[in-house]
């Protein structure tokens, strides 16, 4: 029972963090203008993975896409393969893991291979988590480093405005997610070894027949030991010797014969 209860937990678990994963990667608010300091508060601005979008003091708001994929920088492009690779994994660990309960039953399959089913799913979540806790986390290095640097050159005065971006509400959803998606798989993992049924206690023994060997002839039902033939041999061989010794001694008389 408590196998099953943990097993589906686990589902559950990562179900949410998968479903994390996929609203984090949609989301447009990965990082938001900071409004520190800034005297022009009329436009906001925020960036995702996909678009940048501009909101103005009026409610209106104007999304652009990113029309190029090598004008990006390479760690931005790492961040969404990471976050695409976590979602592909988490669906199809969710797949594997329909399967592999142990409340659902599916034809004549066995114990062992819903434990490596689940197995299965539970690595799986396990990389998707980490998968998206990276890229969020790279992410945010991002931003940190930029904001550092665009907080310097402006008490340097090279410029006087300069749009500084700090964490949107994306990252934090996509760590949520993460650590929901890395914790389903420990559970998944967890409740495989639940899973995988105990050794059988009986050992393969060999039976050596205690009695005489019964061979079966065809023919005439006729049942004979495997023993007889051996000694019958055995005796008509003795006979057979006897004879011969008879037979010598009679055919080669001793010398005394002659005298």
């Amino acid at each position: 029972m408590s196998t099953t209860i943990c097993q589906v937990m686990g589902f559950i678990v990562s179900s949410l963090g998968v479903a994390g994963c996929i609203v984090s990667t949609a989301m447009d608010m990965w990082s938001t203008q900071d409004l520190y300091d800034n005297p022009v508060t009329a436009v906001f601005q925020y960036q995702g993975l996909w678009r940048s979008c501009v909101r103005q003091s009026s409610g209106f708001t104007e999304c652009r896409p990113y029309f190029t994929i090598l004008g990006l920088p390479a760690m931005f492009q790492a961040v969404r393969a990471l976050m695409i690779v976590g979602i592909v994994l988490g669906i199809l660990g969710l797949l594997v893991c329909i399967f592999a309960l142990k409340c659902i039953r599916i034809g004549n399959m066995e114990d062992s291979a819903k434990a490596n089913m689940t197995l299965t799913s539970g690595i799986m979540f396990i990389v998707a988590g980490l998968c998206a806790i990276t890229g969020v986390s790279v992410f945010a290095n991002m931003l940190v480093t930029n904001f550092w640097m665009s907080t310097a050159n402006m008490y340097q005065g090279m410029q006087n405005v300069q749009n500084r971006y700090t964490f949107g509400s994306a990252l934090f959803v996509g760590w949520v997610a993460g650590g929901l998606a890395l914790v389903g798989g420990i559970m998944m993992c967890l409740a495989c070894r639940g899973l995988i049924p105990e050794e059988s206690r009986y050992k393969a023994v060999s039976y050596n027949a205690s009695g005489r060997n019964i061979s079966y002839r065809t023919g005439p039902y006729k049942v004979g030991s495997g023993y007889e033939p051996e000694t019958k041999a055995k005796k008509s061989a003795g006979y057979e010797e006897a004879a011969r010794s008879e037979d010598g001694r009679r055919s080669y008389p001793s010398k005394y014969d002659y005298v």
